[in-house]
């Protein structure tokens, strides 16, 4: 498959180049259709013909369609977008096309980020396959020390709060409260959050040792004000692609609509985005459960913002930073739910906190949560929930930059020492794919 799209890209690159007036035209349609074909086939053949079926079931037609068993390649939807952008970017005359075969295959597999991202544009990482890389001690250990602090965030993290968390969403019907399921919700938010920066943590550290720059994909996403803040700062390789390629040109076309036209283009495009993580509809609900939040907030932009000039701006503040996390986390119940019948039973059982809440308060009792370890694992994921922002800000502030290089040798390897035992006892050593691999 990688081997096809990379053939019918390179050759669409030269022939868009070349090419004048509409031929230039179809040469990226070719491409394009040849990109979303493949992806359409594999990821989305059977989602649409159950749909079909579902439908024809309905109606008594006494016929259905063929299911196939297709194997779902890894990484899919990350390496066709890639090589997308590519040849939309020599269309739009911002790339010259690449005539190093190998070069632009290397852009394509690139194996830091080939799997799961970031979606690199051929503007940022191209020219630099070009460049000879030396070896520079001070970029490998800065590369080996990104990559610890992804696996950190992974296997200490991410993965001791799906203890929590997998229980609830793979089994909703187990007689688990809504304090259970509200706070299985939370755990998975800041889980999905570790799972996948923690790979781009790995994927920027490794391309750095080697020499490369991949761009930020995540950038503090929980301290938010707005949706529209949240989707500047997550998956941000992802978010600035359905910018730049869908949402743009919509609303582009349809100016004359005014603010309709932003309406549309952002329901679109987070439908499209919820079909793209995945063939279900309830990525198509959460997709939409995003677009509509962006939508609101872009028709009352200015009546909020005169409402927050009017409260002091630490309250306002604490207002946008607790309601775009609970909207985000909600979002989350049909992200993670396995059918959509589930996320609407769970969402129904969190409904039911408040009076579940004041029962917490008056029998002082947790055991009625039903979750797995109340006090050996719930806790503690708490704890490690704290430990991640202040080990975040410490990163960011110290270890990612130079103050941490004029540190003695003794303090730096001391501290590595430290990671390394840390990241072996602490960290859960059970099979754990990284979520987004499975996109």
């Amino acid at each position: 498959i990688l081997f096809a799209t990379i053939i019918i890209d390179y050759t669409a690159g030269l022939l868009i180049e070349n090419a004048e007036g509409a031929k230039r035209k179809w040469f990226l349609a070719m491409s394009i259709v040849a990109n979303v074909g493949i992806l359409a086939f594999f990821k989305y053949y059977n989602f649409f013909t159950e749909n079909v079926n579902h439908l024809l079931h309905i109606s008594n037609a006494g016929t259905s369609l063929p299911l196939l068993h297709i194997i779902l390649p890894i990484g899919l939807s990350f390496h066709t977008f890639q090589a997308m952008s590519y040849t939309i970017e020599v269309y739009r005359h911002n790339q010259k096309p690449e005539r190093h075969f190998g070069i632009y295959a290397l852009y394509v597999m690139f194996y830091p980020q080939l799997v799961a991202g970031p979606i690199e544009r051929p503007q940022n990482i191209l020219h630099q396959f070009h460049e000879k890389q030396e070896f520079d001690y001070d970029r490998v250990v800065s590369g080996l020390r990104q990559m610890m602090w992804g696996m950190i965030k992974k296997v200490v993290i991410a993965d001791r709060l799906a203890q929590v968390a997998d229980p609830a969403f793979n089994a909703p019907h187990n007689n688990i409260s809504g304090v259970g399921f509200a706070i299985a919700t939370v755990f998975f938010a800041f889980q999905i959050y570790c799972d996948f920066s923690g790979y781009t943590d790995i994927a920027l550290g490794a391309a750095r040792v080697m020499g490369f720059r991949l761009m930020v994909n995540f950038n503090n996403p929980y301290a938010s004000k707005s949706i529209s803040e949240f989707w500047k700062r997550w998956h941000i390789s992802l978010s600035t692609w359905f910018y730049d390629y869908l949402f743009n040109p919509i609303v582009t076309g349809l100016r004359n609509w005014g603010q309709g036209a932003i309406v549309f283009g952002l329901l679109f495009t987070f439908f499209i985005s919820g079909l793209w993580h995945g063939a279900a509809w309830h990525y198509i609900i959460w997709g939409l459960w995003h677009g509509t939040a962006l939508s609101y907030e872009a028709l009352t932009r200015k009546t909020r913002k005169r409402i927050f000039k009017k409260m002091p701006k630490v309250l306002g503040n604490a207002i946008s930073l607790t309601c775009t996390f609970v909207y985000v986390c909600m979002g989350y119940v049909f992200f993670r739910a396995h059918h959509l019948r589930d996320a609407v039973f769970i969402l129904k059982k969190i409904a039911s906190v408040p009076g579940e809440f004041i029962h917490v308060l008056s029998t002082r009792k947790l055991s009625f949560l039903n979750l797995p370890g109340i006090y050996n694992v719930i806790l503690p994921c708490f704890g490690l929930i704290v430990f991640l922002g202040v080990a975040t800000q410490v990163y960011q502030r110290y270890l990612a930059g130079d103050l941490f290089r004029q540190k003695p040798a003794i303090v730096r390897w001391s501290l590595y020492f430290a990671a390394l035992i840390g990241l072996m006892y602490f960290g859960v050593y059970e099979k754990h794919d990284f979520i987004y691999f499975q996109f």
